[in-house]
């Protein structure tokens, strides 16, 4: 079962990669299987499950992409009935934390130890023990109790329950290797279910997450997995439908009446005043707007409507959109994703076929190295045509990473500016900010990149877990005013090159800690889902000591250096790049702790970040003739930016979405009551 909780680094690909093992539990038969793991770049890992004995089992998976290195040794025994009665775990995070958790259970009593928690309960009736870091040695156990379970549900350890559907059923062959496997849709793991192919043991055979990693059983190939996974996809889109058929409503006209509207362009707030809006665009804004009979009516008074938000950092997957715009995000830019992927996610989202935001689209480059990601090029003549390719395919920008050869920067900004594409990424290895933006550079994403200039310079490998740590250790000690900050801030600023700061993120990965909560989802921790609360507890770094108390100061200072930015007007787009919707409230939360004005903060997350992509005459501010991508918000965001998760309804072009709605169905206590909408009745999407 590979789960998508958190969208983070550290989480993708260890929820992704954690549980690609399983166990055997056919009596007195030693076992061991493989699983091989894919990145677009090629074989990336693999993981091997072992059958001990009859009742005991072990795993082990190293794994490795971009700069991450994830290794687990496990091993689990279970009782006469399946259920795990012990359990352990070492190794490494993807970001170096040690992953050290045991659990287990002895009269009646269940034990658990990990760096997300401690605990232990009084067991009276068979619960499932889910791992924190890990799922190696316990996922086949799992299944298999689920399917023998008449309702087909588990209650689990410590928390919450789980259910198994089963969707389909293939047989498949590669070079006399044969298999039955079965795709089901497990649910109560994460937000959505997650959907794999297992053989008939109920070990792991086959999952696509999304083109971003791969995983198929040794012996069969990727042909194989491309037919599963086709199957597959149709049957998370089919979900998804099904979720959009249930809560979406389609209006003809919607009347939302006595609203305070935040004028974004102006930087003022409109008093009492109604909005039509009518197929999708915004009709009228009056002070007073009769009502019609044909018309549905929300009462507005004493709440604020917004433009609905931007996020200017997204990595998509189709499930995402329901956490998109449950948190009032109708835009998303997506900085890099598997071409066949993101151009079907906009296609169903850009029609309302599932709920998810407007789309836009940058392309992602690596030069092939052993720290490249995504699509990874050779030569320049190879990057050059690539340029070409995104211009052909309609993407807007190019994102170059950290692999490319700083000498490549130039040409390669030429070409993408002779095809009307904007350059932005991470600052190349050996290359510092400044000269990727004499070179071309539009855009620069993450705020680490600004004190890597002087940090890591043209000396240190910053394809490798430098860029994190070195601002860890020395950011919070750098002098923000110093002259030749003053100059880089400077040349951002007469160029207009825009930063994408990614704060929140980086402040969760410098600040974690084990077993507490990590102090960026401080305000939403309780409203979560048990397996999803789990996740956001730990470090992600090795940092222990007196060194955390550096890398808090630094992490401060990262909140310092967006006012720097704003000060000396630098152009801030907020993005998020990990827990979708969540993490752009609180990525706006901390540029409001910084001291900047709550209305340029709004205008940063709407009509800036339209303008930038071009969209600005469609989308962005609240004015007549613009597409009708609104969100109205119990409080107000101009006084307390924290009100922007009270969200009662989310209209996006000609649908709307009561947010209380959406929240439950992710299994998510709502922030707000959903708005009451009255008049002519409301119609489903289909």
């Amino acid at each position: 079962m590979i789960r998508k909780i958190n969208k983070g680094w550290l989480c993708l690909l260890l929820m992704l990669v954690s549980s690609s093992w399983s166990v055997n539990v056919l009596a007195g038969k030693i076992d061991s299987v493989t699983n091989l793991l894919y990145t677009e770049k090629g074989l990336a890992g693999k993981a091997v499950f072992t059958q001990e004995s009859e009742f005991d089992y072990s795993g082990f998976i190293e794994v490795g992409w971009n700069n991450r290195r994830l290794k687990i040794n496990e091993s689990v025994t279970l009782d006469k009935n399946g259920m795990p009665i012990r359990f352990q775990a070492q190794g490494q995070s993807p970001f170096g934390s040690a992953i050290n958790e045991t659990f287990s259970i002895k009269n009646h009593r269940a034990k658990w130890e990990s760096a997300k928690d401690v605990g232990s309960i009084a067991v009276n009736e068979p619960r499932f023990y889910i791992p924190a870091d890990s799922s190696i040695a316990t996922d086949a156990a799992f299944v298999r109790a689920l399917l023998s379970s008449p309702s087909k549900t588990l209650a689990l350890l410590p928390s919450g329950h789980a259910s198994l559907t089963i969707l389909n059923e293939q047989e498949i062959e590669h070079d006399g290797n044969k298999a039955r496997v079965y795709l089901y849709a497990l649910s109560g793991l994460d937000f959505t279910p997650d959907f794999a192919w297992y053989d008939d043991k109920g070990r792991l055979f086959a999952q696509n997450m999304g083109g971003f990693m791969r995983v198929i059983r040794q012996g069969f190939s990727l042909e194989n997995l491309k037919v599963l996974s086709e199957i597959q996809q149709n049957e998370e889109k089919s979900y998804l439908e099904n979720m959009a058929d249930k809560l979406s409503h389609s209006y003809s006209q919607l009347l939302i009446q006595g609203s305070n509207i935040v004028d974004v362009e102006s930087g003022k707030l409109i008093e009492q005043t109604d909005v039509l809006l009518e197929e999708g665009k915004i009709k009228k804004i009056a002070k007073h707007i009769p009502q019609e009979n044909n018309m549905q009516v929300v009462d507005g008074s004493g709440k604020t409507l917004l433009p609905g938000l931007w996020d200017m950092h997204g990595h998509l997957s189709k499930d995402d959109g329901l956490l998109d715009i449950a948190a009032g995000v109708t835009s998303v830019r997506d900085m890099g994703s598997n071409h066949d992927s993101i151009m079907e996610i906009e296609a169903l989202f850009n029609t309302n076929q599932i709920i998810g935001p407007h789309v836009y689209r940058a392309g992602f480059m690596d030069q092939k190295s052993e720290y490249s990601a995504g699509l990874s090029v050779e030569t320049l003549e190879e990057a050059l045509n690539t340029v070409d390719w995104f211009a052909d395919n309609g993407y807007i920008q190019i994102k170059l990473y950290s692999s490319i050869d700083p000498t490549w920067v130039k040409p390669l900004a030429e070409r993408a500016h002779n095809r009307g594409l904007r350059v932005s990424g991470h600052i190349p290895a050996f290359m510092t900010a400044e000269q990727a933006v004499k070179a071309g550079y539009d855009e620069i994403q993450h705020i680490n990149m600004i004190f890597l200039n002087f940090l890591a310079g043209t000396h240190a490998d910053t394809r490798q877990q430098l860029r994190f740590s070195l601002i860890g250790e020395k950011a919070g000690a750098m002098d923000l005013n110093s002259p030749e900050m003053k100059d880089l801030i400077k040349l951002l600023a007469d160029k207009r090159v825009t930063v994408d700061p990614t704060v929140s993120t980086f402040r969760s990965l410098l600040i974690a800690e084990d077993r507490q909560t990590n102090p960026e989802y401080l305000a939403i921790i309780d409203h979560l889902p048990p397996a999803a609360s789990r996740q956001l507890k730990g470090a992600a770094m090795n940092v222990k000591g007196t060194a955390l108390a550096e890398y808090k100061k630094s992490a401060d200072a990262l909140i310092d250096m967006v006012k720097v930015l704003y000060d000396n007007q630098v152009p801030i787009v907020p993005g998020t790049d990990n827990l979708t919707g969540f993490t752009l409230h609180r990525e706006l939360e901390l540029y409001e702790q910084a001291g900047i004005p709550a209305f340029d903060i709004l205008a940063m997350a709407s009509i800036n970040s339209a303008n930038l992509v071009g969209a600005g005459h469609l989308s962005g501010s609240i004015k007549e003739g613009k597409n009708a991508d609104v969100i109205l918000v119990e409080g107000d965001p101009t006084k307390n930016m924290s009100d922007l998760r009270k969200i009662s309804l989310v209209v996006k072009g000609n649908h709307f979405y009561k947010t209380a709605d959406l929240y439950r169905t992710l299994g998510v206590k709502p922030f707000t009551q959903p708005a009451i909408v009255t008049g002519a009745k409301a119609t489903q999407l289909h």
